[in-house]
């Protein structure tokens, strides 16, 4: 197993792809050493640095063996995430957040919406109806993928928007509360995540709440 000192993680405490990469190398059993980048002037050791987790270190696997399932869990890893032209769900969840207007948010929540609910759909086929995770019994890539999404928990505080819930996707709602149980979840998103990122579109609020003000008035 490698050691603390052989392993750096670099990233940004809110970001949902950095806890992906945390809760990988938690369910690889690899120690690390957290580093905070600044974005706008990254380091030269980010600028030449991104392992991919499941490869590089021995261990438990993320992806499956069997090929046709681990081209669908890269598929909805995609959907879920940020990988451009597949991803449909976090461009839509991000969207609520940054809206100027509240036409734009409504059009956001509701694409949001819609995304869920196709994970919903890919769940069930991907847990053949009786396993607790999209990688089966456990967590696998598109669990640790869709589980980051802390953000979920800060958009309901914030504008009251339930994107899991247990009347519309029951499923996923049920797969949320086992995730949130697992080691490798309260390892790599403790609570005080979620309190974070309400700060943070509280911050981001205001400045455009003045902007929209501003305009109106003119």
């Amino acid at each position: 197993m490698a050691g603390k000192e052989d392993v750096k993680l670099l990233g940004l405490p809110l970001s949902p792809f950095v806890v992906c990469v945390r809760m990988a190398l938690h369910m690889k059993g690899v120690s690390y050493e957290y580093l905070e980048e600044d974005l706008n002037n990254k380091s030269e050791l980010l600028l030449k640095s991104n392992p991919y987790v499941d490869e590089l270190f021995a261990g438990r696997s993320i992806l499956p063996t069997d090929p046709y399932e681990r081209a669908t869990a890269r598929f909805w890893a995609a959907f879920a995430g940020d990988k451009v032209p597949f991803s449909q769900l976090f461009p839509a969840w991000y969207g609520v957040v940054t809206a100027q207007a509240e036409e734009e948010r409504a059009e956001k929540v509701k694409e949001t919406l819609a995304a869920i609910e196709r994970m919903e759909v890919a769940f069930a086929k991907c847990s053949g109806g009786g396993n607790a995770f999209f990688g089966g019994d456990s967590i696998g890539y598109v669990d640790i993928v869709l589980g980051s999404l802390f953000w979920f928990e800060a958009v309901r505080r914030v504008y009251g928007l339930e994107i899991i819930s247990a009347s519309k996707t029951p499923l996923l709602a049920a797969w949320a509360e086992r995730f949130g149980g697992s080691v490798e979840a309260k390892e790599a998103v403790p609570v005080t995540k979620a309190d974070m990122a309400v700060q943070y579109i509280n911050k981001f609020r205001a400045p455009a709440a003045g902007a929209a003000k501003l305009a109106s008035s003119e």
